[in-house]
């Protein structure tokens, strides 16, 4: 049954029961009859004084309501941080937080004052965070705390520079040895690669001559004679004088060249058998 509102759940039984949908009355028919439910009062619609009536009607669409954007300070200082060292987003990090997520430092707020007190080799996160810091607690605005930041960051950042290459230094004049960088390792790959290029390129001449070892290749001794379109061979054929294409199978001595019959050149002028 479609539902309906409570005065005219006993109209629609009755329908049913004139249609022969049911075919008993419900035990509740009688009794809803005797005793039906009170209609609902009619909806009245809201009072109005003057000041709630609309001064014009106008069927124009209503404007959108306005979002306004969420912006925080860290994000600015985050985008121009990295849009003045693009290279600091190649410096290795991690993004797993272990157990427990870390603490917040005890050196905030009022007390930092300097860069250097959360360490000597800060990150990127760290010199947002202390440009902001310098802009909430010591009320500089947010470009002279942007720069003061950058300007310890910087400062930071070399005296780490400088104190690694010292110390690899000393520890390779103490017989130290060091392994390959992460650059020489990605260039002895290439070197790989080209050198693999360079035997596939050979492998493949391979593999063009032994396709072509049924060719016959001719070997000159005797000087180029000058081509005859065929006129050599016809007046040749035409004396009687029959070619012998059969291989030497054997090699002869210098004493026996001297001794030997003259092979005839059937492309120009006659030479020598080798």
């Amino acid at each position: 049954m479609v539902r309906r509102i409570a005065t005219q759940v006993h109209k629609q039984a009755s329908r049913l029961l004139r249609a022969e949908y049911i075919k008993e009355r419900p035990a509740w028919f009688q009794a809803v009859l005797d005793h039906p439910p009170l209609p609902l009062p009619p909806r009245a619609p809201p009072a109005r004084t003057g000041d709630d009536l609309p001064k014009k009607l106008s069927s124009a669409r209503p404007q959108d309501p306005k979002v306004f954007s969420i912006v925080y300070a860290e994000d600015e200082l985050r985008r121009q941080f990295f849009r003045d060292h693009p290279f600091e987003a190649f410096r290795p990090t991690t993004l797993t937080e272990g157990g427990a997520i870390r603490d917040v430092h005890p050196i905030r707020g009022n007390q930092w004052t300097r860069l250097r007190q959360r360490g000597r080799n800060p990150s990127p996160e760290d010199c947002i965070l202390f440009a902001l810091n310098l802009h909430k607690h010591h009320y500089l605005s947010i470009n002279q705390a942007y720069l003061t930041s950058v300007a310890q960051f910087r400062s930071l950042r070399s005296e780490h520079h400088i104190a690694t290459l010292v110390g690899a230094k000393e520890a390779e004049m103490h017989g130290a040895q060091f392994g390959w960088t992460q650059t020489e390792i990605i260039f002895n790959k290439e070197t790989q690669a080209l050198e693999t290029w360079q035997k596939k390129h050979e492998a493949d001449l391979t593999a063009a001559a032994n396709r072509k070892r049924w060719r016959a290749i001719v070997e000159r001794n005797g000087p180029i004679s000058e081509f005859t379109k065929g006129r050599e061979y016809v007046r040749l054929w035409k004396e009687g004088v029959r070619p012998d294409y059969s291989p030497v199978l054997t090699s002869t001595s210098p004493t026996e060249d001297a001794v030997q019959e003259p092979m005839i050149d059937f492309m120009g002028t006659g030479s020598q058998r080798s």
